[in-house]
């Protein structure tokens, strides 16, 4: 019983200080993006992995028409699991050139110079 009656005192209390019901306002930054948007733009790096993070803040508009910067974009992915990945330059090796690779460098003196 007292529990209610101190959460009744609590909501009136708050009903004279802000004339309304909910919270006081918030501190902080507003968000810049919607939740829409943060779930499109987690979408369309699932889609394609090479997207950067700047494209991205080039081509979404937030809140009221405002440009957001690729930091943003960084910032959400990394909360939504996703990290930055560069795709592998260079030639794929098996273990059979690896293998190649191994007897051609004993075969000319360079094993003996790498280890």
């Amino acid at each position: 019983m007292n529990v209610n009656s101190t959460m009744i005192f609590r909501l009136k209390q708050r009903l004279h200080e802000t004339d309304t019901e909910s919270g006081r306002p918030r501190y902080g930054r507003p968000r810049c993006t919607t939740q829409r948007q943060d779930i499109n733009l987690v979408r369309n790096h699932m889609n394609n992995r090479l997207l950067s993070a700047s494209a991205s803040s080039r081509q979404t508009r937030g809140r009221n028409n405002q440009r957001i910067s690729a930091n943003i974009v960084r910032r959400l992915l990394s909360t939504s699991g996703l990290r930055a990945r560069r795709p592998y330059i260079g030639p794929i090796l098996t273990q059979r050139h690896r293998h190649q690779r191994t007897l051609c460098a004993q075969e000319h003196g360079a094993w003996d110079r790498i280890q």
